[in-house]
Formats: C-alpha cells, sequence, structure tokens
C-alpha cells in the first residue's frame, strides 16, 4: 500500500469514526414522579425542572396516556399484564372512550430535559406491571420505581404508536406482542437515584 493510499485509508476510517460518534444519542437527565403534587414539592435549588415544568410534563403525560396507553378487550387481560387493581375502564381512565375496554391506570410519569431546560421537555406516563415495577406505553424498558433521578437515552421520550381508535388486545395478542402492542423487546431493568 503506498504512503497516499494508506493516507486516505486512514481519513476514511476516522471519519466513519466520527461520523458514528455523531449519531450516538448523549443521555439526558429525566426524574420520574408518581404523582404531579410529588414534583411540585421537589422543586428547589437543584431540581431539574421548576413547578410550571411539573404541571406541563403531567398534562403531556396525561395526554399520552389517553392516546398511547395499551388497550386490552377485558379487565382480566389487562390486570395479567399489569396486576390486580392496576387497570381501569379507558372510559374511567381517560374520562371518554369505552367501558368494555381497559387500559393501565397512571402510576407516575418520567419529565426529560431534552434541551438543557430551554422548554426541551418532554414527557411520558409510567404503568405499573404485574411484577411491581414501572414502565412507559411502549413497554421498552422496565424501572425499578417510580421516583428519582436518572440519565435516560431520549428515545425513551419517543411517542409510542397510537392505540386509542384501535381494537383492543386480546389474551393472544398480548401474549404475542410481549403485552404492549409492539414486538416484544428486550428490557432492562432501571433505577432511578435519589
Amino acid at each position: 500500500m503506498t504512503k497516499r493510499s494508506r493516507t486516505a485509508a486512514l481519513a476514511i476510517v476516522g471519519a466513519a469514526s466520527f461520523a458514528l460518534a455523531g449519531c450516538r444519542e448523549e443521555p439526558v437527565e429525566a426524574q420520574a414522579f408518581p404523582d404531579l403534587e410529588s414534583c411540585r414539592s421537589a422543586v428547589g435549588p437543584t431540581s431539574l425542572f421548576s413547578e410550571q415544568d411539573c404541571t406541563d410534563a403531567f398534562a403531556e403525560a396525561e395526554t399520552l396516556h389517553a392516546e398511547t396507553a395499551p388497550r386490552y378487550d377485558s379487565l382480566a387481560v389487562c390486570e395479567e399484564q399489569y396486576g390486580e387493581g392496576n387497570c381501569g375502564s379507558e372510559a374511567q381512565a381517560t374520562g371518554g372512550g369505552s367501558g368494555s375496554i381497559f387500559m393501565p391506570l397512571l402510576a407516575g410519569y418520567l419529565i426529560g430535559n431534552m434541551l438543557g431546560g430551554q422548554r426541551g421537555l418532554a414527557a411520558q406516563p409510567m404503568y405499573r406491571n404485574a411484577n411491581g415495577r414501572f414502565t412507559t406505553p411502549a413497554g421498552g424498558t422496565t424501572y425499578a420505581n417510580n421516583t428519582g433521578r436518572a440519565n435516560l437515552n431520549p428515545s425513551t421520550f419517543n411517542k409510542a404508536p397510537v392505540t386509542a381508535g384501535k381494537p383492543p388486545l386480546t389474551r393472544a395478542t398480548a401474549a404475542s406482542r410481549g403485552g404492549f402492542g409492539g414486538s416484544k423487546t428486550g428490557s432492562g431493568l432501571r433505577s432511578f437515584g435519589g
């Protein structure tokens, strides 16, 4: 190999490495809260969010919950996924919809600081699953609790597929899709710090 082709090869490898590094998502600071009031009471000098951020993110999580929460054709199928007492009818959970479709009840929400605080907030609803852990509508990651701080992948805040108005999952479809209306994914258990 000539000196010129070695230099060109190194330049290509270096550019490819730089491009791949640029594609990697930088983690974002996030915090989980069981409800709006716990977020508001946590606001202080070291908080990631203001009271207004808490209110805005909770409203966003409620909207996403109504649009994207997994829906099931029976209370029994929903409770198989989320545990006894953790599901309600669509009408009960969203204030509208059908009384014969069931979905998990909101058990908290995540707030992510996507752009360093300049209205770069994103939110996700959280649900308690049958194992007593917590997950978002897409079900990609399971969390040990619904309180505390963590650095999360920004894709955690991607909107899950809309389930409102779609046919609810049956026992068979829930089992084949991992319970969340999407394909089964490997999910790691994460914890939030204090």
